[in-house]
């Protein structure tokens, strides 16, 4: 495994949320029964998706942050972790957030998402939770997409914002536009033309989705 300089885009993400994830990793338990709630659901969708993979027994968290979903990806005994983040200062705050017998199991590196250090068909699963969701061009989305589909002999597992009524945001009085949400159809557009297949799809609350965990297979 080879480190790949992160993306300016990645750059840019862990400007953003490297401290909101410092400040949620040093909470043992979420505050509040709606952190608690959120949580317990985030972990479901995880588990529900892992399912509909097959239980890979090689999977890469990309862009793993300080391994929020390490407990439960490794709840499959036999299960290899490897875990990639464009930030090593988030890395190693992940090193200290974690009891050394889950650390055994999970083998990080610094790499980008658009150009992982690691061969092609190089483990099982691909699992992406958190960068995937903020990226909003879709020339982006489709690079990291590509990137996936090289290095998974399998499945990705990926979580996306979708708009689930297609609608569009007006521009605020200021003449800035916030960041508008892809819709579902655009998405899974994204995943066909990257020569990935939707094999189940699961919305954070069901009807009215803005998160929505999808599960790939590379196409033949």
């Amino acid at each position: 495994m080879s480190a790949q300089p992160p993306s300016a885009i990645e750059l840019e993400f862990a400007r953003r949320y490297d401290q909101e994830h410092a400040r949620v990793c040093l909470q043992p338990q979420p505050r509040g029964l709606a952190g608690r709630l959120t949580f317990w659901r985030d972990e479901q969708l995880v588990r529900n998706a892992l399912k509909v993979a097959g239980e890979p027994g090689l999977i890469l968290d990309v862009a793993c942050g300080v391994g929020r979903f390490w407990p439960v990806l490794a709840e499959h005994a036999n299960r290899v972790i490897l875990a990639a983040d464009p930030s090593q200062d988030m890395l190693n705050h992940a090193q200290t957030h974690h009891p050394q017998n889950l650390l055994k199991r999970v083998k990080t590196f610094q790499s980008s998402a658009f150009t992982i250090g690691l061969s092609a068909n190089a483990v099982d699963c691909i699992f992406c939770m958190q960068l995937f969701q903020h990226i909003a061009s879709p020339e982006h989305r489709l690079a990291m997409l590509g990137e996936f589909r090289r290095v998974s002999r399998d499945t990705v597992i990926v979580a996306a914002r979708v708009d689930a009524h297609f609608k569009r945001r007006r521009t605020h009085a200021d003449g800035v536009a916030p960041r508008q949400l892809a819709s579902k159809a655009e998405v899974e557009a994204e995943f066909k033309q990257a020569g990935l297949r939707i094999l189940s799809h699961q919305d954070f609350l069901p009807g009215c989705a803005r998160m929505r965990v999808y599960v790939l297979r590379k196409a033949s």
